[in-house]
């Protein structure tokens, strides 16, 4: 027996069809944009930050080394090995090569059918000028690479970096850096000096630095009048702090890398997080000179109060001593 659906149902039937076929072919099509995005590899967060900002809508972006550490004692893991066979394009600073990356590209081809272009970003990127240049280089390799024009996100990135120039100056300024001795880690010397800080001694890397090393940084600073020691994060602050508290002075740490705190999503956000870190550590100095001061006059104050009523004690037992002597 032969059932007949009635039109209305039919029509219905129909349409319901449709919309699941539409539905799905919709699915179907984000699936395949998600996944025909090239993956690219960066080494840092720093890179990873400039090539979001350039091209984030059209790459699918990942770093390797935690934000929260240097490059240079990273160690490479099983799962990095199969994130750079999948990556269309990788984006170094260069230093990694001398430690870990010369490595992991070789373990990524152990088969020898690895092709993917390999770039090394090199040089400073955290004062303004140095990351105008390192966007403009990233912007060209992605035009080169992977065909994406990223002329007007690199022009807007550019103003957004003179921007910050100009509001790293205004901080400057208002907080007179100019001419402020301080002590600063290697890896924030550029930053600082940047900023219009005198730097009276700088250290490298903890685990480099002997005890004859640490007593030429104090003695410096202590010459020189250094009101801050400026360490740098990712490289491990014990030493910055010991010198610090040896001299009597603000240790202040900075970060070199975005994503450490969060909000800090690009370097321009890090150099002006870093540059309120460093107002509020002159600010700190200033107060804790001027609680010293204090607490020096009123040990001074406390001293002559002392005197004062010795005095007031001794003119007493010679009166008495008088009066005694006439009676």
């Amino acid at each position: 027996m032969v059932l007949l659906m009635k039109p209305r149902k039919i029509i219905i039937f129909g349409f319901l069809i449709c919309f699941l076929v539409s539905f799905s072919s919709i699915n179907i099509s984000v699936t395949m944009s998600q996944e025909s995005k090239p993956i690219v590899v960066t080494t840092t967060s720093v890179l990873a930050s400039i090539v979001r900002d350039l091209a984030g809508d059209y790459v699918d972006v990942q770093y390797i080394v935690s934000p929260s550490m240097c490059p240079g004692h990273y160690d490479v893991k099983p799962s990095d090995i199969e994130l750079i066979r999948e990556a269309s394009l990788i984006l170094a600073h260069g230093m990694e090569w001398r430690g870990w990356l010369r490595e992991l590209i070789n373990s990524a081809n152990q088969t020898g059918d690895l092709h993917v272009p390999i770039y090394n970003v090199t040089g400073s990127w955290n004062t303004p000028p140095a990351l105008s240049s390192m966007y403009s280089r990233v912007a060209s390799i992605i035009d080169k690479e992977l065909g994406i024009d990223t002329g007007d996100k690199l022009d807007k990135c550019l103003a957004a970096i003179n921007k910050t120039d100009e509001e790293l100056s205004e901080i400057a300024k208002e907080n007179n850096f100019n001419g402020t001795p301080v002590v600063v880690m290697a890896w924030q010397s550029a930053f600082v000096s940047y900023l219009g800080f005198k730097i009276v001694a700088t250290y490298g890397p903890p685990e480099f630095l002997s005890p004859s090393d640490i007593v030429n940084i104090e003695e410096n600073a202590t010459e020189f009048g250094a009101v801050l020691v400026i360490d740098n994060l990712h490289s491990g602050v014990s030493v910055g702090e010991k010198i610090a508290n040896d001299v009597g002075v603000v240790h202040v740490v900075l970060i070199n890398f975005p994503e450490v705190v969060p909000g800090i999503n690009n370097v321009t956000e890090m150099m002006l997080y870093n540059a309120h870190l460093l107002a509020d550590g002159l600010h700190t100095y200033k107060v804790m000179r001027e609680t010293v001061k204090l607490k020096q006059e009123a040990e001074t104050w406390r001293y002559v109060s002392l005197g004062l009523a010795l005095i007031v004690i001794i003119e007493a037992i010679i009166i008495i001593f008088e009066a005694r002597k006439r009676e």
